[in-house]
């Protein structure tokens, strides 16, 4: 009898764990060349405000005035989505709930913004990115607070600043540098250049072949600018927005100086892309790259944006280019920002994390359509709770949620007899805070709404009667309900939830929403209300 070969037989066992090796790299090689770049430019405090929404706004509007052609281009060659919306305005719960693809109430601490804590059980589309084999990293803001403990890119390895942090507030250092003597070409170019560095850094870290995910969060978009740089700097006229505010902004020449110098900043904000987009170009990689911008709350410092419930806060842009996709489009359909969260994980064909509030866009970005291309996506809802700790005494937040369909917005105020953004403190005519305090110091009076010149001017003419009405839609308390048909009134003036003509729509929307909140494991509904407020809500800084 022939003896068994033990040699031959080791050299094919060899062979065939080597081929099954080879095989199962191949695969992932091909994985790895079918996952997508992802570069997602996400601003602070950017509502909805680009030249490309000009076209298609019948009234006179700020997007008539403002220059964005870098924003317009993703738009342009992408998918430009009309009906964006944030889950909630203020910046820690949108990011959260963005990051999670979550409710903002289901990201724990993370639901405010002073005090936040980041739940490191939350899973973040970065880090199932990361594990997927994307080299990931971001510049700037991703998450607030932070910290190295809270921040859910993990202990700050995956910063890239060291080229500089001079873009994250573009008029205070141009102005300073103007100051100093140098020319306005020259500051923008010390300031572009640090954008492309640290996005160069990022770049020359990856792997070859290696799909990346960059968190560009720049915050020159956030509080506070140098008053009249929207001029100085960008060439944009404060009288030009003259008959182009929203209504409920008093247009005198103090706001629109204010809403200039704002535009200004998102015409800095659209210039980095544009040094983003230039950079992906001369490096082969903008066809192989998922390009999305958008923000995460309307204007700060002014009244019905950033912590406002309604269209000018919740509303904002959202872009997006996709490699190989039919450009030009433009979508009707109703969509929340954490929705980005699946739509980047089933583009790099990532297993989806139990526990999400959001529906992938990536069936939206592939089908080729324009106009309602998914008739289920007729609603959004949003909500907050607390964002300045201070602003109420106890601490308290004030617990709102909002149902927000094509042709009704409807809010529901848990607790009307607090004041929306904050209390007034000392507005007596012995004892109030100075027009440069209201402008400097949020802490001193409504402290949700940002200090800003706009700000100082409502509250010094509040007992002037024809701004009186202007300074209740800013500061005024609210009642428990509100109704608004954006069919007649866009911008939400006048409340209807009181109207026995809306009676039947009334009820409808507030059914469909608390229905919503409830399924969704809403706390600020459930059994026990108060006492999550507390334990969610205590103030247990470091004494």
């Amino acid at each position: 009898m022939t003896k068994p070969n033990f040699c031959g037989k080791a050299v094919l066992v060899l062979l065939l764990l080597t081929l099954q090796l080879f095989s199962s790299e191949a695969k992932q090689v091909v994985k790895a060349a079918d996952q997508p770049n992802i570069l997602f430019c996400h601003a602070d405090d950017w509502g909805r405000y680009a030249s490309i929404f000009a076209e298609f706004e019948k009234h006179p509007n700020l997007n008539q005035v403002v220059k964005t052609p870098n924003i317009d281009r993703v738009a342009r060659e992408g998918v430009l989505f009309r009906n964006a919306f944030v889950n909630a305005p203020s910046c820690t719960p949108s990011r959260s709930s963005l990051l999670s693809g979550r409710y903002f109430f289901n990201t724990g601490r993370g639901a405010i913004l002073r005090e936040a804590r980041w739940d490191s059980a939350i899973p973040s589309f970065p880090l199932l990115l990361r594990d997927a084999g994307y080299h990931i990293g971001e510049t700037y803001k991703v998450w607030s607070p932070g910290s190295p403990v809270d921040a859910p890119f993990g202990a700050g390895k995956y910063a890239y600043e060291k080229a500089g942090r001079l873009p994250e507030d573009f008029s205070e250092n141009a102005t300073e540098m103007i100051a100093k003597g140098a020319t306005l070409s020259e500051a923008r170019e010390k300031i572009f250049a640090q954008v492309r560095g640290n996005f160069d850094n990022f770049l020359a870290d990856r792997k070859a072949g290696q799909p990346f995910l960059y968190f560009f969060g720049a915050t020159t978009t956030h509080r506070r600018w140098i008053k009249g740089s929207g001029k100085a700097l960008w060439g944009i006229e404060p009288d030009s927005l003259q008959g182009k505010l929203p209504a409920f902004l008093p247009d005198v020449p103090e706001i629109r100086e204010d809403v200039a110098d704002y535009l200004g900043e998102v015409q800095a904000w659209d210039a980095y892309i544009g040094l983003l987009l230039k950079r992906l170009e001369e490096t082969g990689e903008l066809e192989k790259t998922l390009i999305v911008v958008s923000g995460d709350h309307g204007m700060p410092g002014v009244t019905n944006g950033k912590c406002s419930l309604y269209d000018f806060g919740t509303g904002v842009a959202l872009m997006v280019r996709v490699p190989g996709m039919k450009g030009g489009r433009i979508v009707d359909d109703l969509v929340s920002l954490p929705d980005l969260c699946p739509t980047y994980l089933e583009a790099a064909g990532v297993k989806l994390p139990a526990g999400l509030n959001s529906r992938s866009l990536w069936s939206l970005l592939k089908s080729g359509k324009s106009g309602q291309v998914d008739k289920t996506r007729t609603w959004v809802i949003a909500g907050r709770e607390r964002h300045v700790h201070t602003a109420r005494e106890g601490f308290l937040p004030y617990p709102q949620r909002s149902l927000r369909t094509k042709e009704f917005l409807y809010i529901r105020n848990f607790t009307p007899d607090r004041w929306p953004m904050g209390d007034p403190m000392k507005l007596t005519a012995t004892s109030e805070p100075t027009a440069q305090e209201l402008e400097e110091n949020t802490y001193v009076a409504f402290g949700d709404m940002d200090a800003s010149p706009t700000k100082a001017w409502l509250v010094a003419h509040r007992n002037d009667p024809k701004w009186q009405r202007h300074y209740e839609f800013a500061f005024g308390k609210r009642p428990a309900e509100e109704l608004y048909d954006l069919r007649r009134d866009p911008q939400q003036m006048k409340n209807l939830a009181a109207d026995p003509a809306y009676g039947k729509q009334k009820t409808q929307l507030a059914t469909q929403l608390m229905t919503i909140l409830k399924n969704a494991g809403d706390p600020r509904v459930g059994s026990d209300p108060q006492n999550w407020e507390k334990m969610l809500f205590v103030d247990d800084r470091p004494r």
